[in-house]
């Protein structure tokens, strides 16, 4: 390691001269390193998706190395883009973690503020109650259109349709129960069928989607966690077809569609110990 830069090579002892130190890597990097110089907020966009996602994969796993990895990836983000802004002038990272900071403590009230009494917040869903009033405090100006553009494109697409439905339930623009919901994905479901040209098949498409997101939601279903469960399945099926074919020495590409259709349900029985 260059002399001037052998005081980074130890770990630090502490929470904060851990963070001087990736501080200081990456201020390093943005003046020697060609890649970094060249890095903005819209460019490094997808890398931070992309580490939440990892994220997320590493605690689906419950794999604790990997998650410690893919934190620290996250953690880099969050200090490239504060640097960033510092650059041009703007927050640095201590605003990102202050701000944080009274964030917390002003959704909290129940727990920092000694005048309040913390008798009446005992289960979690009055702690969320308290926690959105607040926020509704918070943007108390802001129209519930306003509200319901506010929730990001970045997000994945079902969980924003969630996000924008529970919104705007809050008005009551809302179903009265799951039966609704169920029979606007018939609706839906109908008008796909006699759909016409691309744009048409897109637009009913988007419609059947959200639809059944919304019925997720007044049923209690992540719709994210049930489509990820449902590709499990077939990936789990697919594997058994493919297993069974090359057994018999063949190849998928080699097989019908009614001998794989047979594996198929012979897959489904064995899951459901027939």
């Amino acid at each position: 390691m260059k002399k001037e830069y052998a005081h980074l090579a130890a770990s630090a002892a502490e929470p904060g001269e851990a963070i001087e130190r990736i501080k200081e890597i990456i201020s390093i990097l943005r003046r020697e390193c060609p890649w970094d110089k060249k890095q903005t907020h819209e460019t490094l966009r997808g890398c931070m998706i992309e580490e939440a996602y990892e994220v997320v994969e590493a605690i689906d796993k419950k794999d604790r190395d990997n998650l410690r990895e893919e934190l620290g990836d996250v953690l880099l983000q969050v200090v490239f883009h504060s640097n960033l802004s510092e650059e041009n002038g703007n927050f640095d990272l201590t605003d990102v973690i202050n701000d944080e900071c009274e964030k917390m403590i002003r959704r909290h009230p129940h727990v920092f503020l000694q005048e309040i009494s913390n008798n009446h917040i005992k289960s979690i869903d009055k702690a969320l109650e308290k926690w959105e009033n607040i926020k509704a405090e918070e943007k108390k100006n802001t129209t519930k259109t306003q509200d319901l553009k506010g929730v990001p494109n970045a997000l994945p697409a079902l969980i924003r349709a969630a996000k924008v439905q529970k919104k705007a339930a809050e008005v009551g623009f809302d179903w009265n129960d799951a039966q609704g919901a169920l029979d606007k994905i018939r609706e839906e479901t109908d008008e796909l069928t006699e759909a016409g040209n691309r744009a048409e098949v897109t637009e009913e498409l988007g419609d059947l989607l959200f639809s059944v997101v919304n019925a997720a939601r007044f049923l209690k279903v992540d719709p994210e966690d049930a489509l990820n469960m449902a590709t499990k399945k077939f990936i789990r099926r697919f594997a058994y077809i493919e297993d069974r074919s090359l057994s018999c020495g063949r190849l998928l590409k080699d097989m019908s569609l009614e001998e794989m259709d047979e594996l198929w349900n012979e897959a489904k029985k064995s899951e459901n110990g027939i």
